[in-house]
């Protein structure tokens, strides 16, 4: 499944997880989108160090949003929502993009950074849902199925 990556954000991120959760046969699947937004414009994984160095500028003593789509399908019906988180960055030095960007943590991440891991050094402040922004926005989740953690096997 290709996904987007230009458009509204919110849209985007909404479209990216039914089709993940379509892509899908069971009783319950769910398919989650996570998106790095700044001034409208969607910053997807970087495609190599240069762009990751790119979006981590880009990002620098800024405030942007993780856009978390999520698509919950049981019988046939779908429920879509998607959570904002902001987050901002400190003021990042040159030193501190080439750290990161040599970490490789960057890669295969939304905005190029991942806040769960070496990332977090990067991040002055959040405002809502850390889980959103490390890719599953579990209090959502936990609204359109609240009977989740009485499931078997249930795991997050």
């Amino acid at each position: 499944m290709e996904e987007r990556t230009v458009g509204d954000p919110l849209e985007v991120a909404q479209e990216n997880a039914r089709r993940k959760a379509r892509a899908v046969d069971g009783e319950l699947v769910v398919g989650v989108d996570t998106g790095v937004a700044l001034d409208d414009r969607i910053l997807p994984k970087p495609h190599d160090a240069a762009q990751a160095r790119e979006w981590l500028r880009a990002l620098s003593g800024r405030t942007h949003g993780v856009v978390g789509g999520l698509c919950v399908v049981r019988a046939g019906r779908e429920q879509v929502v998607v959570e904002v988180t902001e987050v901002t960055f400190r003021e990042l030095v040159e030193d501190d993009v080439a750290w990161y960007v040599a970490s490789g943590e960057w890669e295969g991440k939304a905005g190029g950074y991942a806040i769960q891991g070496r990332g977090a050094a990067l991040v002055e402040r959040i405002a809502g849902d850390y889980l959103n922004v490390v890719g599953l926005p579990l209090a959502a989740l936990m609204r359109l199925v609240p009977e989740l953690l009485q499931m078997r096997g249930f795991r997050a």
